[in-house]
């Protein structure tokens, strides 16, 4: 399954290893081995790139953004990137999608995002929407024809890429909320034995978004809350409300920026959108990673 993403870049600070480096790799079994249903931090750290990938906004737009698009949810909208498994009865439940400590939020007002906007191609004013409060599917991005069938009115979330395409449900600014506590490098600090995962690489993710994988352009071990030693082609693989249920850190506002993509793909004919995706940082715990041979 396919999903469009921007481009990348990584710090200074981690630089990627070149080909034959001393540096462990994926490949190595030992590595893998090792790093296997391990704790790790993912870094939201500013890039000097405003539409920069980072690995922590590729799980929210394909595992998250994607799969509340109500016109997904009611098999509308199936083309290029599927359907959802977000469905409706899900929203009357009170599903879990993650834990206490996820909080996802569109907002199409927030200052400097990709996704923001006065109004969306329906006339509905730009607002922000909770899709997931305190770990508990709240709503969805939806549009005049979609959302009167749940009972509420429109997100404005209805978008074209242009004056001859038909609009569709797309992302705005979907951003996890900041969690007061500890910064991005405090959550590192407080990680005696993980992995710190950095700058999406490549993503792939089944067409109801709920089996993943990902993977990053860097990952740095963490041994008693310092950042070590550097690996390559790193990878990870979930369930997504498993994922988002091992979740028991998110950085505080020290650490949060906006970040996104201006080519988030839907559609047939193909369209393309600006999205934004703020984030500050989060640990989870018990991922797999090293997934596959390299």
């Amino acid at each position: 399954m396919r999903s469009s993403g921007g481009p990348t870049r990584t710090p200074a600070a981690a630089t990627r290893p070149r080909a034959g480096s001393t540096c462990a790799a994926w490949t190595s079994p030992v590595a893998r081995r090792r790093s296997r249903r391990r704790r790790w931090s993912c870094s939201a750290r500013p890039s000097c790139r405003p539409a920069a990938a980072r690995s922590c906004w590729h799980p929210r737009c394909s595992t998250c953004g994607h799969p509340t698009e109500l016109d997904r949810v009611f098999g509308t909208e199936a083309s290029y990137a599927g359907t959802s498994f977000l469905t409706t009865d899900k929203l009357a439940d009170g599903f879990r999608y993650g834990s206490d400590k996820v909080t996802i939020v569109a907002d199409a007002t927030l200052p400097g995002g990709l996704g923001t906007f006065g109004w969306d191609d329906e006339g509905v004013a730009a607002q922000a929407v909770t899709l997931v409060q305190n770990g508990i599917l709240t709503g969805y991005l939806s549009s005049r024809e979609t959302a009167p069938r749940i009972g509420r009115q429109s997100g404005g979330a209805m978008r074209a890429d242009g004056f001859n395409r038909l609009p569709l449900i797309r992302m705005t600014n979907v951003s996890l909320m900041p969690q007061p506590g500890m910064s991005l490098d405090e959550i590192v600090a407080d990680t005696d034995d993980g992995l710190y995962l950095d700058s999406n690489r490549s993503w792939s993710i089944d067409d109801r978004r709920l089996n993943f994988q990902f993977s990053t352009e860097i990952a740095r071990e963490i041994k008693g809350g310092k950042l070590g030693r550097l690996y390559r082609n790193a990878t990870y693989t979930g369930i997504t409300p498993q994922f988002w249920g091992s979740c028991d850190a998110v950085g505080d506002e020290r650490s949060w920026v906006m970040l996104g993509t201006p080519n988030c793909g839907k559609g047939e004919p193909g369209q393309v959108a600006h999205v934004g995706h703020g984030v500050s940082g989060a640990r989870f715990r018990d991922v797999q990673v090293g997934v596959g041979k390299w």
